[in-house]
């Protein structure tokens, strides 16, 4: 499976209880469809003390949200994009849809 999004690339949420907020991708999980954004779905989690972590506690992360409701953000005008390929210089790239300029 592919994504239209990958680690580094700056994403807008489009819906759910996050829906405008922008962040960076930090993980994304083809496999499963989703993709972890920096800022976005924290989530509070419970944590056993260990070796590392001696006090334990409760603490907040991100957690994955699908990748069907994040859009890239266009580099050009700073709005939400699709993503078209193209083969530039014998290479494929990902080229925003509404700015035509390339991204990666």
């Amino acid at each position: 499976m592919k994504l239209h999004v990958k680690k580094g690339d700056t994403v807008i949420v489009a819906s759910g209880k996050d829906k405008g907020k922008t962040g960076k991708v930090l993980l994304a999980l083809p496999a499963q469809q989703k993709v972890v954004v920096e800022g976005v779905n924290v989530v509070k989690k419970h944590v056993k003390p260990s070796p590392n972590n001696t006090q334990g506690g409760i603490e907040e992360r991100e957690a994955a949200i699908h990748a069907s409701k994040v859009r890239l953000v266009d580099p050009e005008s700073g709005k939400p994009t699709r993503v078209r390929h193209q083969i530039v210089d014998g290479k494929k790239v990902r080229v925003g849809v509404k700015s035509g300029k390339v991204i990666d």
